[in-house]
């Protein structure tokens, strides 16, 4: 009589067991890999479009007291980019058309050599808007900063964004999410060259600003409450 040798890793009809189990790792990856890419398309939609009913043209936009101008870069000589410079010159039309009474110039200051609210506000000087109505704030190193401390240190909760297109659903997003009343106007003057780079950067952006809102809480620059319209406010620095 023949004696039966049987395998512990091969039964007729079954797969080794290494092979079973990497197959069952394999599709729990490919699920979580599903999930997690849902996930990031909901938030994303859910940052894109929740709020497209508040983006409107300068003549849409009823009178406010305060539009927030996001910083977009400057180079070494002080000259602003391109998108920068149109974000301060669409503010400027709105401030001269009566949308606004203060144009808050919020950028980045980490630098003594660089000094994006300072030089946003000596364009908004050479269009014609007069320093009394600008406000600076030198701690806007990104959106959600910005917005923050719009409302957290410079107690405003009713606002004009003012940045281009591609960049107003995450501003008007975290300002919401922070009880602000806000309403957008694009900037766009013109075709950038970058705009391909600026859409892609923004897409992995408002996945962040969920994140950041949600989950993260990054640290802002504090203070102390600063009241822009109040009379001694003029000429300070930060």
């Amino acid at each position: 009589m023949t004696e039966r040798v049987f395998s512990l890793t091969h039964v007729r009809g079954r797969p080794p067991f290494p092979r079973r189990a990497a197959s069952v790792l394999a599709m729990a990856a490919l699920f979580g890999s599903v999930l997690a890419l849902s996930a990031a398309a909901l938030i994303y939609l859910d940052v894109s479009y929740r709020y497209r009913q508040r983006l409107l043209s300068p003549e849409e936009v009823e009178p406010r007291p305060v539009a927030l101008v996001f910083g977009a870069g400057i180079y070494p000589n002080g000259q602003l980019t391109t998108v920068l410079a149109d974000r301060v010159r669409t503010a400027a039309d709105l401030y001269q058309q009566g949308k606004v009474s203060k144009l808050l110039m919020s950028g980045d200051n980490r630098f003594l050599d660089y000094n994006e609210p300072a030089r946003m506000g000596d364009y908004a000087r050479s269009l014609g808007v007069p320093a009394s109505a600008l406000a600076y704030d030198y701690a806007g190193r990104r959106t959600y900063d910005s917005c923050y401390r719009a409302k957290h240190i410079f107690g405003q909760d009713r606002l004009v964004l003012v940045t281009q297109a591609f960049h107003l659903p995450r501003a008007l997003y975290l300002c919401q999410q922070f009880d602000i009343d806000a309403v957008g106007v694009p900037a766009d003057r013109r075709s950038y060259r970058a705009a391909a780079w600026f859409s892609l950067r923004e897409t992995l952006a408002r996945l962040r600003a969920w994140f950041d809102v949600h989950v993260r809480a990054p640290a802002v620059v504090g203070g102390e409450p600063i009241d822009i319209f109040s009379p001694d406010y003029a000429d300070r620095v930060e």
